[in-house]
């Protein structure tokens, strides 16, 4: 596939971008790379390879998943210029 100027004008259109007359050539010639590369990588096997998450292989650590109140609800409101038990205070907005 390669893209001509015509596409080239067409895309910088859809993503609101202001290309100059002079720009569209060497904006051609870096899509035209782009697509040449994605080309080449649908050519590689890639049968029986795992898809990896990390460079080195590890084990994420797991807890169990339990709701709780965080345990610092009095540290939250504690420089609240108003609060009531463990919330904030806020002057009546909605009548």
């Amino acid at each position: 596939m390669s893209v001509d100027t015509a596409t080239v004008r067409r895309i910088a259109h859809l993503s609101r971008i202001a290309v100059k007359d002079e720009e569209v050539a060497h904006l051609q010639t870096e899509l035209n790379a782009i697509l040449d590369f994605v080309e080449q990588l649908r050519g590689i096997d890639v049968e029986g390879i795992e898809p990896m998450t990390s460079v080195m292989p590890m084990q994420l650590k797991k807890r169990q998943d339990e709701v709780t109140d965080g345990f610092v609800a009095d540290e939250i409101v504690a420089n609240a210029p108003r609060r009531e038990d463990h919330f904030f205070v806020v002057p009546k907005v909605v009548e």
